[in-house]
């Protein structure tokens, strides 16, 4: 057990696929059949064309031959065997990528609006995300030493409990446990800011960022059979100039790691911290951590959320095309290609390569001309392009779930665009097919696929049944509140449907569904659900 929680640290967990197990001589039991997730850290989501044809190798290669973008602008790579572990790290950081710090109780991927846009104001904050991943990124000599190093040199080193190598930052223990950093835009909140530990949201003076609101706190996560636990949003504490960026971020983080709770894992994330204490104690700890008092928050906040997909111009002659990756799975099958498309893409134009938090990618640095050839490639693997996708499907996310994660307690990434045919039909009939809204479906409460601020969030609760949430909102400001619980995965629509009929006839000019579901409330909108139709 030491072990796989230091295996997360280094980018991997131990998984068991449930749908692969085997039965086990006599006694008829399973036997659990193991392999290994691994996932790479990518600030801001900003890679390289002949980076991710690397991780499509490796998928195909010693992988299960498929590849997943995650909703934190990462890359997951699953199916990896414990004979391959060593190999895959390698090659991973063979194209200048790095697993380390991706999983564990440190702070993870560093995210930020990947958009290709040439301002000052988008490289500024991808610059802040790449920045804040190196300062935060663990010092430990033993990710090298256990995977990259030419250990047939005999040269090994590893000390194991050394007293003379204490991480700078960390200290030997750590932190109580995961820790996420954001950084958003006032007009583009695209990384869900408020979701986060630790999250900046950026001031903009005449086209530069003069500095950054401050919030700390967020952090989804739910134990249904424990009440002391609870989704959050975090709270504005401070607003910092560029230069005290970093060394703010520093200063939450040994917060976090002095004062977080240890003694109980299931309330060791800094939001139950700052829920506990208060803002005021937080801001005070941050300063004296960080050794000087900080100004308060301008009144920027976030008010728009973009998600990048379809054509867009940079601004420097060049565009780019957002193109939606339904639950971020790349696979190829006899009806969508998905790998090969990208491979395709990737070789023909040699574009950057962005992923957004949306689990969807966006083709950078492209030639006005590049359009009709890109277009050509996705049709001819049996892809939709992003302008043909619905709303509704375009707007929604899952997590992995079942049959690898070991937290799952039914489908989501898998069950997802089932219920999104029926629901898109049903969006059409009533005329609201135009709508823009978030949903979001988790095969756990845990939130990866942040569902619990979404228009519409789908939370497994029991084999094949679900917590159905509304009252969310595209820009991820407002939490949503349970609408209906335990319901039949093949029933989800249908109890929306009363919803989604009284919303067309009663909202308000420009009134979004989360903020109808939010003006009317619980009782109002249960009284809506049980109407004849």
């Amino acid at each position: 057990k030491d072990d796989l929680q230091l295996l997360k640290f280094h980018g991997t967990y131990q998984q068991d696929d449930r749908e692969q197990r085997k039965s086990s001589g006599e006694s008829g039991k399973s036997e659990k059949e193991y392999s290994f997730m691994v996932r790479t850290r990518i600030p801001a989501g900003i890679m390289t064309a002949k980076q991710l044809l690397a991780h499509l190798d490796l998928c195909d290669t010693i992988g299960n031959s498929t590849l997943k973008i995650t909703t934190r602008q990462g890359l997951q790579l699953h199916g990896i065997l414990k004979q391959d572990l060593r190999e895959c790290m390698q090659k991973i950081n063979q194209c200048m990528l790095t697993t380390l710090a991706a999983c564990g109780d440190v702070n993870r991927n560093t995210m930020a609006c990947p958009a290709p846009y040439n301002d000052s104001v988008r490289a500024t904050v991808q610059k802040l995300a790449q920045d804040i991943s190196d300062h935060l990124s663990p010092r430990t000599q033993s990710y090298y030493e256990l995977w990259l190093k030419d250990l047939t040199s005999g040269q090994e080193t590893l000390e194991g409990g050394s007293d003379q190598l204490v991480e700078p930052i960390y200290g030997k223990t750590y932190l109580p446990r995961k820790f996420k950093t954001a950084i958003a835009l006032s007009d583009d909140n695209c990384t869900d800011v408020y979701t986060n530990c630790l999250g900046f949201i950026a001031v903009v003076r005449d086209g530069q960022v003069i500095g950054y609101n401050v919030v700390v706190g967020g952090g989804l996560g739910v134990t249904p059979s424990a009440k002391k636990t609870f989704p959050r949003l975090a709270s504005r504490m401070a607003f910092v100039t560029p230069e005290q960026a970093v060394g703010v971020a520093e200063a939450v983080v040994k917060v976090q790691r002095d004062f977080g709770y240890r003694d109980d894992r299931k309330r060791a994330r800094l939001k139950y911290l700052v829920h506990d204490q208060g803002i005021e104690w937080m801001r005070h700890k941050v300063e004296e951590y960080y050794g000087t008092k900080l100004k308060d928050c301008t009144p920027d906040d976030v008010v728009e959320h973009r998600d990048h997909m379809g054509w867009d111009e940079q601004g420097d002659g060049r565009c780019f095309y957002g193109f939606n990756v339904e639950n971020g799975r790349l696979y190829d099958d006899d009806q969508r290609a998905w790998k090969l498309a990208l491979r395709e893409i990737c070789e023909e134009f040699q574009p950057e390569v962005r992923l957004t938090a949306h689990q969807s990618v966006l083709f950078c640095n492209l030639q006005q001309n590049a359009r009709p050839k890109l277009e050509k490639i996705i049709k001819k693997r049996g892809l939709p392009l992003t302008e043909e996708i619905s709303n509704v499907r375009r707007w929604s996310i899952a997590c992995v779930a079942l049959p690898t994660c070991g937290l799952a307690i039914t489908e989501s990434e898998r069950a997802l665009p089932g219920v999104i045919d029926v629901m898109e039909k049903k969006l059409s009939e009533l005329g609201l097919d135009k709508e823009l809204f978030t949903v979001r479906m988790t095969g756990c409460p845990n939130g990866c696929a942040r569902p619990y601020n979404a228009d519409i969030g789908l939370v497994g609760k029991a084999k094949g049944k679900y917590t159905v949430y509304v009252g969310g909102t595209r820009l991820g400001t407002r939490l949503g509140f349970i609408y209906k619980d335990l319901v039949p995965l093949e029933k989800i629509t249908d109890s929306l449907e009363p919803l989604f009929r009284a919303f067309r006839d009663q909202r308000t000019q420009a009134e979004s569904f989360g903020d109808w579901c939010t003006r009317l409330g619980l009782e109002k909108l249960q009284e809506i659900g049980t109407e004849p139709v």
